[in-house]
């Protein structure tokens, strides 16, 4: 967080909750008139937008009112994790450089497309 953001939470901010990485998310203590209160968020470690969970992301986009609970959560969703794309534990698919290199070989079932044929 800079210098102005982290006077403008301590003069004008509340904090509303925390969640499982230690990011903080606050809402400004007083509405404007005729507008809604702003929210944001202070990261735990380097600012990176998806680290933050779908609970807290729907209440910072004004989706819900409230935070959605935790234990409101279904059985079969799973836990957030944040963009690991550049990575070292980013998705490879198999063949790929750094899983060695080496394709599936291909099946012989695949014809070809030619235009006018």
């Amino acid at each position: 967080m800079n210098i102005g953001t982290r006077l403008f939470t301590l003069l004008r901010g509340r904090e509303v909750g925390r969640d499982a990485d230690g990011n903080i998310y606050f809402e400004e203590r007083r509405a404007r008139p005729g507008k809604r209160r702003r929210r944001w968020v202070a990261y735990a470690g380097p600012p990176e937008a998806s680290k933050v969970p779908p609970e807290w992301h729907a209440w910072l986009h004004y989706t819900t009112d409230s935070p959605i609970p935790v234990s409101a959560r279904h059985p079969w969703q799973k836990p957030h994790l944040p963009n690991l794309t550049g990575t070292p534990e980013s998705y490879r698919p198999p063949g790929h450089d750094y899983e060695g290199g080496q394709r599936a070989p291909a099946t012989g079932d695949y014809e070809a497309w030619t235009p006018g044929s």
